[in-house]
């Protein structure tokens, strides 16, 4: 079943061109915030991206780690650190919204844990906003980012069930899109069970280690975890940034573990956030119905249950960093491959990290002192096809860079979400263009590959194309 799910969403792939459309996704957080200093940390980094991501509201709500209380005053303050840099940031981009336009989306879930709060006069001013959201005129998915509970949701679709005819009620929960970090109550399930179409991305169950999230912050035996560490936090986002940097805590258990819940809505020319199963900052997730007997109980008060329909959780990437040479090629593969469904998102933490650090200095910086994404561009489709032993070209000669700054590529298939398993011969694949010949096919076979465009300012920024190459048989 895993397989005929998974073979129905590729057919069904739209055009990069069309995935790709740069319009912003609409979100909606739940959090928990002061549960743990990690949801600090990631409303810092969201605020940062309000320029490309259409927040739409930021709901306080509990979790089994903050039962009976709530915490918007948290959110509030985080906000008016936001305002004291807003006039620098539109120095960098006209579309940040301001202060005021944040405060105004901050809602209060229900001080209860869970299913007690979920039921007849249960509402509460964060699920009667996202039902009022759902309303609007906007066809536009809606993603709901779940960094805590997730029961203020599920109250919103237990009133849409009971208070909308079955036609109004299955076009609202067609617009829902749900990342949620693990099940952090016993909604999560809940919702999943009684409400089978709603797309919705879990590792199920509480036990963090096997979720997909946690490559945002898991040390990594063999790469340079700098990115993570709390001297790399201290000097590039706390200290000398500004009123956000000050505001930005301390690890307490790990960095940003809520972050992934938006990454991938942030366009960068690799997210493609209606399809999981392609990757990006996010993370890579597939389609189908876990085995619950391969599901670990790690012991909390979150109810760990069978799932009873497919959703999208973790995938396997086999992945062989890059790594610098001092002379001759820039880059070569290293000596070792890592395997897993972590591997899906730290393969991109390192760019990631270094975006957000450009960020925090576009609170305090003008244009001219700091860096600025380069802009990918390819000579040719997106899409294309060719037939068995065919010479064809990879090439994003028409890349630039805002800032003047010189250019580095790195040309790659992402072998996962080909049809066509076999590598192909780059040759110098951190070069600008790519030859490559049509591999030997007895059917139609898909291959992926993408570009990474990254610029030589401080700190380096990365910026990405797809290219889908179909090839025929001869």
């Amino acid at each position: 079943m895993k397989y005929l799910l998974l073979l129905f969403v590729v057919i069904h792939l739209p055009t990069f061109c069309n995935a790709q459309a740069n319009t912003k996704k609409r979100v909606i957080i739940l959090s928990d915030i002061e549960a743990d200093p990690d949801d600090t940390q990631s409303f810092i980094r969201l605020f940062l991206y309000s320029n490309e991501i259409d927040i739409k509201g930021m709901v306080a709500t509990t979790s089994c780690w903050l039962q009976d209380k709530i915490n918007p005053a948290s959110i509030r303050k985080l906000v008016k650190a936001y305002g004291d840099v807003h006039p620098n940031l539109l120095i960098h981009d006209k579309e940040y919204p301001s202060a005021a336009t944040l405060n105004a989306l901050i809602k209060d879930g229900l001080p209860k844990y869970g299913m007690t709060g979920v039921g007849p006069g249960m509402d509460s001013e964060g699920s009667d906003w996202i039902i009022k959201v759902l309303e609007e005129k906007d066809d536009r998915p809606l993603w709901i980012s779940v960094w805590g509970g997730v029961n203020t949701l599920a109250q919103s679709l237990y009133k849409i069930k009971n208070t909308k005819s079955a036609k109004e009620a299955k076009k609202m929960i067609s617009k829902l899109r749900v990342y949620t970090i693990s099940d952090q109550d016993d909604s999560g399930i809940w919702i999943r069970n009684n409400f089978p179409d709603v797309f919705y991305i879990v590792t199920p169950g509480d036990e963090y280690s096997q979720a997909t999230w946690t490559g945002i912050n898991s040390f990594v035996k063999g790469i340079d975890n700098t990115s993570i560490s709390n001297d790399w936090l201290a000097q590039n986002i706390q200290q000398n940034h500004g009123p956000l940097g000050a505001n930005y805590p301390d690890v307490a258990w790990g960095v940003e573990g809520d972050t992934p819940a938006f990454l991938s809505l942030i366009p960068n020319g690799l997210n493609i956030a209606e399809h999981p199963e392609l990757g990006g900052w996010g993370g890579r997730y597939e389609l189908y119905k876990p085995d619950f007997s391969k599901t670990k109980d790690g012991g909390s008060i979150v109810t760990i249950a069978p799932e009873t329909r497919p959703i999208w959780t973790n995938a396997i990437d086999s992945y062989t960093p890059h790594v610098p040479k001092e002379y001759g090629r820039t880059v070569r593969p290293d000596s070792i491959t890592f395997t897993g469904y972590k591997e899906t998102l730290w393969r991109w933490r390192d760019d990631f990290q270094n975006d957000f650090a450009a960020r925090m200095d576009w609170s305090i910086m003008s244009f001219e002192e700091a860096n600025h994404p380069p802009i990918p561009k390819l000579t040719h489709s997106e899409e294309f096809t060719v037939k068995s032993g065919d010479r064809f070209v990879l090439d994003a000669f028409d890349s630039t860079d805002p800032d003047g700054d010189n250019l580095s590529f790195l040309w790659f298939q992402y072998l996962e979400i080909g049809s066509y398993k076999k590598k192909i011969n780059m040759g110098a694949d951190n070069v600008h263009i790519v030859n490559l010949t049509a591999p030997e096919v007895s059917k139609k076979e898909t291959l992926h590959f993408i570009v990474k465009v990254s610029d030589k300012g401080t700190p380096v920024l990365t910026r990405y194309k797809r290219v889908k190459v179909t090839v025929l048989p001869k």
